[in-house]
């Protein structure tokens, strides 16, 4: 019994903190389910209870939680604490004790995401650690924000076709404030007004009613998330005033936006007006009469119209507000103030006739129709270009042609006296050009090679009548001196303005700007106080457009300023193509300008790029270069070269090209050349001076002299009369051994020495006149020598192929004849040469300069050697013959043996010639 009522003292103690925590609140029902809640943690046997069990939060407001503990005494407040989702703990400065078993906290709701709300008890105990889920609750948090009211409401009821109801109420509002993920703020559209129903127990049947009782109907719209809902009427209330409001609801509640209040044709859009027709009348070129039929009958709704035209193939449209009458409302109106002969397209509208109310309706399907036809009222829009030497008249209609151009009347004057005149029909197409782009004509082509110039004067025909004169004198070239300074062109928002300064002294008329792209031409006329203006033609991006300003001074062209723009500049299309011709180090490259169609804009610069073995290097250069060197290349490399052309909007890639450098530069060639040149020259130059120093050696080697045979002294020879001394000749072969043989004194104990001298010298006086001495050639046969069989076979060998000359010229002369009394010196030559016999073997008494004499005793030399350069040689010959260095003169090894005794007895005899001559020990020397 004491707990039961322990536990409605508790329940009593929650009801009571909860209605304080919920005091600003009507809605008991949060109340009521927190104790529902309490029963059911009751039965499940927790001891804590948290107060509201669930609750739905505004973001962006405090939220207050109770915790209270039931059914035990082992915690208190002190032991209780408050978790965010398990893992963060609220600091306690967010808590507030309200008594020994109840804790409070408050805390901000800042996110928008939902979360839960924990107490629990931790306080150290066996009890509460066992039982530790009991001593844990919690809460979910739903976190929303509050509603907003709807605003700026506009409604509009369309009306049905072909009827005149509007059943459908549409209406559209803005929304404002947050929505969540999880919850989104829900409008509902609510419409009321007034409904008359009659009170039929006042009514007198067939008579009247004495009474009306109003009602209040109300049309609600579906819940919507979106700003836009509808209603549907039965009847649309005509004439009622209608009260229009807008509820948002969400979980935190409901609220109302501000309430439309206003009469039901306020909010109502007819349907477009039908059956409009439209009237030519010829009498009236100038105006068309427009005719239509109102969507509904004035007894609903009263409406008025609007009118709206335009040429056709122009977005100019003018409007025309319709006046009504007092009592009617009108069906037509007269246009006026048209140009005749154009096309004119018609539309209507119509709308309630009271201000400020009801909406436009819809325009009604166009109407086209052409005015009648009138005179031209303007002149024709002359203008001329040069092309080819001749001079073309081109042409624009008049601006008032007031019908269609069937031809025009020209009239040419070159001087005062001489003109012509002709009409030239023109193929009209009938159809409507632009205002601002109307046809070029060509009238003519005219040549003023022979005339300074022309006056030209043209007048446009239609079927009506013929316009006013376009005078113009059009010189052969446009003289005077440039009177437009200052020219500009610029581009802003897709228009192209030209700018020029005006002349100071310069009687200009007016202006003509012209532009010109790809061969077609288009101008147009400003009066001459302008100085800037923007061109009315349709122009292209991406085109170049020459534009130039002319200036004229009463029908006279003067001379123009010119300039190149675009209306808008892009990426070149293509890059331009590359050749190019290497040399070793460089490479020189050279392109073509891209074509005009292709560069999209004015070129600022190129920039190659060329690569080698995947390093890419690259050079910019201004744009109005078209070759380039490439330097500090490589040599025998292969480039990849491509070159891209660059615009302010973006750059074009050209084609890629290749090309390799040279093996060898030129200048290496050419070095090559020169050194190879100069080492010849160098060559050349040597070998002549060497020549030149060592002429005779060269001679003798290469070139010998070789004696005429017919100039020999030998054929004249006789042991009488022996041959005149002369002196030996230059360049003669030299190498014959000449022995002098003086008195060489033999002493008696030398008898078969001197015999067998005597034998030797008759053997070799036998083969000397073998060898021709009687004016023989002196050549004889090879043959082998006394000496040749001493010697042995090798030196035989030697000298087989030799032919021997001899000279002998004895002192005692030859056997059986009797010497000369006068003493004489028996001289004895002898060579085994291919050559023939010198002046210096025919006379061997005569001595060469710079031979050496080797004598056989003190008194007289015995042999001398040939020249100068064969000394070495022949020293070499004779010790290779087996000779000591006695130079050829055995006698001298005899005389060396002989004692003083000797040498005197010697002299004795000096006085008688010896008969013969020494033999040579060794033989012959071969030369």
């Amino acid at each position: 019994m004491s707990s039961m009522l322990l536990q409605l003292f508790r329940l009593s103690f929650i009801a009571s903190v909860l209605h304080a925590e919920h005091e600003k609140t009507s809605d008991l029902s949060v109340v009521q389910q927190t104790v529902m809640d309490t029963f059911h943690m009751e039965e499940y046997g927790s001891y804590l209870v948290i107060a509201p069990q669930s609750s739905v939060v505004e973001i962006g407001t405090n939220f207050t939680a109770t915790c209270v503990i039931t059914n035990t005494d082992e915690v208190t407040a002190d032991d209780l604490y408050w978790n965010r989702s398990l893992s963060s703990v609220v600091p306690k400065e967010y808590y507030t004790k309200i008594n020994v078993s109840a804790l409070a906290v408050t805390i901000p709701i800042t996110s928008r995401e939902s979360e839960w709300l924990f107490c629990l008890a931790n306080k150290k105990s066996a009890f509460v650690l066992l039982n530790k889920s009991k001593f844990m609750n919690g809460i979910w948090l739903k976190k929303r924000y509050p509603p907003k009211r709807a605003t700026n409401i506009s409604c509009v009821a369309e009306q049905k076709e072909n009827e005149p109801s509007f059943p459908v109420l549409s209406c559209t509002w803005e929304t404002v404030g947050h929505q969540t993920k999880d919850e989104q703020t829900t409008y509902t559209l609510m419409v009321e007004f007034p409904f008359p129903r009659l009170n039929r127990a006042d009514c007198i049947t067939g008579v009247f009613c004495k009474g009306i009782i109003n009602r209040t109907e109300t049309y609600t719209s579906s819940p919507t998330p979106h700003n836009k809902a509808s209603v549907s009427f039965g009847s649309f209330p005509h004439h009622m005033n209608l009260d229009i409001w807008v509820v948002s609801q969400s979980s935190l509640g409901k609220i109302e936006s501000e309430h439309l209040r206003q009469d039901a044709h306020y909010f109502v859009k007819t349907s477009a007006p039908s059956n409009v027709k439209v009237i030519v009348e010829q009498s009236f070129p100038t105006s068309l009469l427009v005719k239509w039929q109102h969507p509904i009958d004035q007894v609903y709704i009263k409406l008025t119209s609007q009118i709206r035209f335009c040429q056709d193939g122009s977005l100019d449209w003018r409007y025309v507000d319709v006046p009504n009458a007092d009592t009617s409302v009108q069906t037509s109106f007269r246009l006026q103030d048209l140009q005749p002969g154009k096309d004119y397209v018609i539309q209507v509208r119509c709308k309630n006739v009271r201000r400020n109310r009801g909406y436009w309706s819809d325009w009604s399907d166009s109407v086209t129709e052409k005015t009648p036809e009138d005179r031209p009222t303007s002149k024709p829009d002359l203008w001329w270009k040069s092309e080819n030497g001749e001079a073309q008249l081109i042409c624009k209609e008049p601006k008032f042609s007031n019908g269609r151009i069937t031809a025009y009347s020209i009239k040419l004057r070159y001087t005062k006296k001489e003109g012509e005149q002709e009409i030239i029909p023109v193929n009209g197409s009938g159809t409507q050009q632009s205002v601002d782009q109307k046809p070029v004509t060509l009238l003519k082509r005219i040549s003023l090679a022979d005339k300074p110039s022309v006056r030209v004067c043209v007048a446009a025909i239609n079927s009506v009548g013929t316009s006013p004169e376009a005078c113009l004198h059009i010189p052969a070239k446009p003289s005077g001196t440039q009177t437009v300074e200052g020219m500009n062109v610029s581009t802003l928002d897709g228009q192209m303005f030209v700018e020029w300064k005006q002349p100071n002294s310069a009687a200009v008329t007016e202006y003509v700007i012209e532009w010109m792209s790809n061969g077609k031409i288009d101008w147009q006329r400003e009066r001459n106080s302008t100085n800037k203006t923007a061109i009315k033609g349709k122009l292209q991006p991406y085109v170049c457009y020459n534009v130039s300003v002319y200036p004229i001074q009463s029908g006279f062209i003067r001379k123009p300023a010119r300039l190149e723009a675009y209306l808008k500049q892009g990426a070149p299309s293509e890059g331009p193509s590359t050749q190019s011709n290497p040399a070793y180090y460089s490479a020189e490259l050279w392109w073509n300008p891209i074509p005009l169609d292709k560069r999209r804009g004015f070129i600022t610069n190129y920039t190659i790029f060329y690569q080698k073995d995947h390093q890419l290097k690259n050079i910019t250069v201004p744009g109005n270069i078209t070759s380039y060197d490439l330097t500090n290349l490589s040599g025998n490399t292969k480039y990849d070269v491509w070159i891209t052309a660059s615009t302010i909007a973006g750059s074009g890639k050209g084609i890629s090209h290749s090309f390799t450098t040279l093996k060898y530069a030129p200048e290496m060639v050419a070095g090559v050349v020169v050194g190879v040149s100069l080492g010849f020259l160098f060559f050349v130059l040597m070998t002549t001076l060497l020549c030149f120093y060592k002429k005779e050696v060269i001679k003798k080697n290469l070139w010998p002299q070789i004696p005429n045979p017919g100039e020999s002294t030998i054929g004249n020879w006789s042991p009488d009369y022996p041959s005149k001394v002369e002196t030996p000749k230059e360049n003669c072969v030299t190498g014959v051994c000449v022995l002098n043989v003086g008195v060489c004194e033999v002493t008696p104990g030398f008898e078969e020495d001197k015999t067998s001298l005597s034998l030797k010298k008759d053997k070799y006086l036998s083969e000397e006149h073998s060898s021709g001495i009687f004016g023989s050639s002196c050549m004889s046969s090879p043959r082998q020598s006394v000496s040749d069989s001493d010697e042995g076979p090798d030196l035989a060998d030697s000298t087989a192929s030799t032919v021997q000359y001899s000279s002998v010229v004895a002192s005692s002369g030859y056997k059986g004849q009797n010497p000369a009394p006068q003493p004489q010196h028996s001289i004895f030559s002898r060579s085994e040469s291919t050559q023939p016999l010198l002046d210096s073997e025919e006379h061997p008494d005569i001595v060469q300069e710079g031979s050496r004499q080797v004598q056989c005793s003190p008194r007289e030399s015995l042999f001398t050697h040939g020249a100068e350069n064969q000394n070495t040689i022949e020293s070499d010959n004779c010790r290779l013959l087996g000779m000591e260095q006695h130079d050829f003169c055995p006698l001298k090894e005899e005389a060396e043996q002989t004692t003083e005794s000797d040498s005197q007895s010697a002299d004795a005899e000096s006085a008688s010639p010896l008969s013969s001559y020494m033999p040579q020990l060794g033989g012959y020397r071969p030369q």
